[in-house]
């Protein structure tokens, strides 16, 4: 369960967040003040009021209100003005109310939930020209707008770092692998790709290339300019988005490019150290935090570039040099300079074989797989456990997992959504640990999570739920084709050791891969079929050892053999390709990048609006209150200007959803006073009433729901 921890951060960001409100409520009074409108209340917050600041009266606990009317004998908004300032005592109260969610400005005569109280003073709303009661109703959005103009200009003269607009890795199946060039060019987007441009909307951040996806019309195709390693002139590519399953968004099917420094985050850091003692270079001080910086003698700058190493390296070593991370101790190799000690390790790192990609038809997603080979698919393996999850002492690492209640041997691909399926409570699992068989009974989290990091087994032969039929075409997602694996005819069932293939004796799923190939090599050179005698032998006590023959096709054998090596360290383990958006010290430079950061994000605010009624975006991606606190928490650990750009964003979004033309906000005001202005009265004091009913009961649904929304993320971790 992710918990609100941090306590500073989170007063940051209210404090941030009610800083906000304040600047948009002190719009409407200094625009109030300026049309000679009295000003009763100026409140930051809503509900009951905690301090409060009179002129004439000083401060107090609680309202000022009880001691106005003790001395004057009535509410403080009977008292006529003149009245006040003759004894020194202001006509508005300045308070901080109890809930930090809005806050408003109270003006004589002007009550956003009841129409009806007006007032013709000559200091009341109502009697003053409908042009300067349309400057006192926007100049909160005005005041919005321009402090996210003077946060943005500020957060860019120091320099924010950005998720570069560069493609690190594209799913299979996606739009993005299915992108179509125009250019004559291959299809399909490439890692190291980088998006110039969506539809001529310039990419500066991987978040805009998110966000173009996100908030693209569903019958409208995109068109990516793109710059590719190798092409003298960009590239144009044709995709159209899908709804991802996980995030509920409209997605390309791509993630964002890696560096070359491993990930640190107190998440993750456990796998990469398992993974590090694995490969080896735990032993040559490799750590989390650790930065690749070159291959076999190579300067490298990304993650990827070890990915197309390990491609290449026709299954042999590649040596790798490393910066170590702070506290690191190099046990193979250490240089120093005159000015910093910079430890740098060097180590050889071996390759990991690949296995085939299994489309199966029961896939919950497109573009999902599971690896393995000719119908056989392995087991389940824990490689780490999160510090905070409920399975500590449970849940061990290198537990491999053979049933999940009655279903057994569940594949890698399936164990996921069948262990969501025990939310909130406890699973039964059957495991293999240091060969001994157990039953645990598992806790699952609210969200369906089990907290821990899963990997295959692939050291250990034995089959999960054998895959009997595959997809034909898996790269089209409209293709339901399928067709049988070589071991479909065999009836297996989940938990089948595999033994021997033509005599070959096999220890791991490597192993297995090698005996495919090795006796399949001369049917391979003559592009023909082959029959191999395969022995196996179910887990189950007193299982016979059985054998079978299969036949593997020409098309089969020759993606076998197309089989290469990858990093033993993939690629998602290391911290994303950084950029940094900055003005570079140059105050016009800066306030331009503001004015147009400011602009994208109304607009996209609008646009979100717009998506939200289409449907393409669901109201589950929706965050209140709560959700902007849970979120900029987060951003906060990242450093000031983080914080900065957060708080400018908040402030666009609070300016467009105030002017939005509904009752008792900004936007519906301004739309009363416009027809007032065309027809030189105000509408029907029914109709204002009717729709301020209508407001509050759109607003009190958006709230619930919000609400609902952040409560969910906050105690599922999502």
């Amino acid at each position: 369960m992710e918990l609100l921890s941090n306590t500073s951060n989170i007063a940051l960001i209210v404090i941030g967040f009610g800083l906000l409100i304040a600047i948009h409520e002190f719009g409407h009074f200094i625009a109030a003040r300026w049309a000679g409108i009295r000003v009763e209340s100026f409140a930051v917050g809503m509900g009951p009021t905690v301090i409060a600041y009179r002129r004439g009266l000083g401060v107090r606990f609680g309202s000022t209100a009880p001691d106005i009317k003790t001395r004057y004998g009535a509410e403080p908004e009977k008292i006529p003005t003149a009245e006040l300032h003759a004894d020194g005592v202001g006509e508005t109260e300045y308070s901080l109310r109890l809930l930090p969610i809005g806050g408003f400005v109270r003006m004589k005569g002007q009550e956003d939930i009841d129409p009806s109280n007006t007032s013709d003073a000559i200091d009341g709303y109502g009697s003053k020209p409908v042009w300067k009661r349309m400057i006192v109703v926007s100049a909160g959005v005005i005041m919005n707008m321009i402090t996210a103009v003077i946060l943005f200009v500020i957060a860019f003269m120091i320099g924010v770092k950005f998720e570069a607009p560069m493609i690190g890795t594209v799913r299979p199946g996606s739009p993005a692998a299915n992108a179509r060039n125009l250019d004559g060019a291959p299809n399909g987007l490439m890692p190291g790709d980088q998006i110039n441009s969506i539809n001529g909307d310039p990419m500066t951040t991987f978040a805009d290339i998110q966000i173009g996806a996100a908030m693209s019309h569903p019958d409208h195709e995109l068109i990516l300019q793109v710059t590719r390693v190798g092409s003298a002139t960009p590239l144009q590519f044709q995709l159209d988005p899908i709804k991802d399953t996980n995030s509920g968004l409209r997605s390309f099917g791509v993630a964002p490019a890696r560096s070359g420094t491993l990930a640190d985050q107190i998440e993750i850091a456990p796998l990469i150290e398992n993974m590090l003692i694995k490969s080896g270079l735990s032993a040559a001080g490799v750590k989390p935090g650790s930065t690749l910086t070159a291959i076999n003698g190579v300067p490298i700058t990304n993650a990827e570039a070890l990915d197309l190493a390990f491609e290449k390296s026709n299954g042999q070593p590649v040596s790798t040099t490393w910066s170590l991370a702070p506290n690191s101790t190099p046990l193979l190799s250490a240089t120093t300079t005159n000015t910093a000690p910079v430890l740098v390790a060097t180590a050889p790192l071996s390759p990991e074989p690949k296995f085939e990609k299994l489309f199966s038809p029961d896939s919950k997603s497109i573009g999902e797989y599971d690896q393995g080979l000719i119908g056989f698919s392995p087991l389940v393996r824990i490689d780490s456990l999160q510090k905070t999850s409920p399975n500590q002492g449970i849940l061990q690492f290198d537990d491999i997992v053979l049933a999940i209640e009655d279903r057994s041997g569940p594949r890698l691909g399936e164990f996921r959504s069948l262990i969501q399926t025990y939310a909130n409570r406890a699973v039964k699992l059957q495991i293999l640990r240091a060969g001994e068989t157990l039953s645990i009974n598992a806790r699952v989290d609210r969200q369906g999570r089990l907290d821990v990091l899963v990997g295959p087994a692939w050291n250990l032969l034995v089959s999960a739920r054998v895959i009997d039929r595959v997809l034909e075409n898996p790269q089209d997602p409209k293709s339901t084709q399928t067709v049988a694996t070589p071991i479909a005819s065999l009836e297996l069932r989940p938990l089948t050791k595999i033994i021997s293939i033509n005599d070959i004796a096999l220890t791991d799923w490597a192993s297995m891969r090698d005996a495919l190939r090795a006796t399949t090599a001369e049917a391979f050179a003559k592009n023909a079929s082959a029959t191999l005698n395969i022995s196996f032998q179910n887990m189950l006590p007193n299982s016979p050892v059985k054998s079978a023959v299969i036949t593997l096709s020409a098309a089969e054998i020759n993606t076998l053999h197309k089989l290469g090596w990858s990093s033993p360290l993939p690629s998602e383990l290391f911290e994303p390709q950084m950029i940094t958006r900055s003005a570079h010290g140059n105050p016009i430079l800066a306030a331009t990048m503001g004015f147009t950061e400011t602009k994208k994000l109304a607009v996209l605010t609008w646009l979100t609006l717009d998506r939200l009624a289409r449907g393409t975006v669901g109201v589950e991606q929706l965050r209140g209150p709560v959700g902007i606190v849970q979120v900029g928490s987060r951003v906060a650990d990242r450093g000031m200007t983080y914080l900065l750009f957060f708080l400018a964003m908040i402030s666009v979004n609070l300016a467009v959803l105030n002017f939005l033309p509904l009752p008792i906000v900004d936007g519906g005001l301004f739309l009363f006073l416009l027809y007032e202005g065309c027809f030189r009265r105000p509408p029907s004091l029914r109709f204002q009433n009717a729709a301020t009913l209508v407001g509050l009961a759109f607003l009190g649904s958006l709230f619930v729901v919000t609400f609902y929304n952040d409560v969910v993320r906050l105690f599922t971790g999502g």
